[in-house]
């Protein structure tokens, strides 16, 4: 499997997870536009449009840094044509940009609502939409969007509806264009079965200690690998979970993300219940 010269266009990624799946498609000689907001470091947040592309030709890749607010229809439209003027078309698009803010609903103000749905779902939604007609160009395109699994338990919106209900719209995405676009690209949703290790998850969630009992965003990146070299015809319309996708394809050893018992990593939202079983879980002897 391999994603050599296979342009990607990318939101967010100039971190955590997006940042970890452009660093291993450039290890195959992939062409990477990063399209993120953050140009210039911030206080609190690693990286920038600039440093992951540093890291992407480090690893072996290409990269194009373009600063891009995906909430702005013609900044999304405009950073789509540079990417295409500037590698010749786009193969894959990864929406991974999104915004949370874990809070009821009377403790969420209409700012941080507007927010979250902006980048999440309209975001998600444009920057597909502006994608697709050189997707369309494409031998084998894909669409792979950071998101969960559609399960409608109660416990998942309460105590976060908005933030429940602007991630679910990415996934929305998956279900509708997977449909509306069978056979001619292949639409699918990646989410992980763990808390990440990310700047999100220690700044929002919980610090040091939830750090601690997460998994490197490596998993992400390894299962993120296989599903853009699978064959748009075979696999669309997809939610997966990492690990699970991971074992299927004969990974065993999970230690390598989260050298930490298993059974005390912090699960991620979304999962649901019964619906993947957890793979067999080991650690080198």
């Amino acid at each position: 499997m391999s994603l050599k010269d296979k342009v990607i266009f990318m939101t967010g990624g100039s971190r955590g997870i997006g940042l970890s799946i452009a660093l291993k498609a450039a290890a195959d000689g992939a062409k990477i536009a990063i399209a993120a907001k953050t140009a210039d470091p911030h206080p609190k947040l690693p990286g920038t449009i600039f440093t992951a592309v540093e890291e992407i030709e480090a690893a072996g890749g290409h990269g194009l840094p373009i600063q891009c607010d995906i909430r702005d229809e013609h900044n999304v439209h405009e950073s789509v044509k540079k990417a295409v003027d500037h590698f010749g078309g786009i193969d894959i698009c990864i929406n991974n940009a999104s915004a949370i803010s874990l809070t009821p609903t009377l403790d969420t103000d209409m700012k941080r609502y507007d927010l979250m749905h902006n980048i999440n779902g309209r975001g998600t939604f444009l920057t597909s939409k502006a994608c697709i007609p050189h997707l369309l160009k494409s031998d084998n395109p894909h669409i792979l969007n950071i998101s969960p699994p559609l399960d409608m338990n109660p416990m998942w919106f309460q105590g976060h509806v908005a933030y429940t209900m602007a991630k679910y719209n990415m996934s929305l995405c998956v279900l509708g264009m997977a449909a509306e676009y069978k056979g001619q690209i292949a639409v699918n949703a990646l989410w992980p079965r763990t808390a990440i290790k990310t700047a999100a998850v220690k700044n929002v969630l919980g610090g040091d200690e939830m750090m601690k009992k997460s998994r490197d965003p490596q998993i992400m990146a390894d299962a993120a690998h296989i599903i853009l070299n699978k064959d748009k015809d075979k696999f669309s319309g997809n939610f997966v979970l990492d690990d699970s996708l991971l074992a299927e394809h004969g990974e065993t050893d999970f230690s390598k993300y989260a050298d930490y018992p298993f059974a005390e990593l912090i699960p991620d939202f979304f999962v649901p219940e019964d619906a993947y079983p957890v793979p067999q879980v080991v650690k080198d002897s």
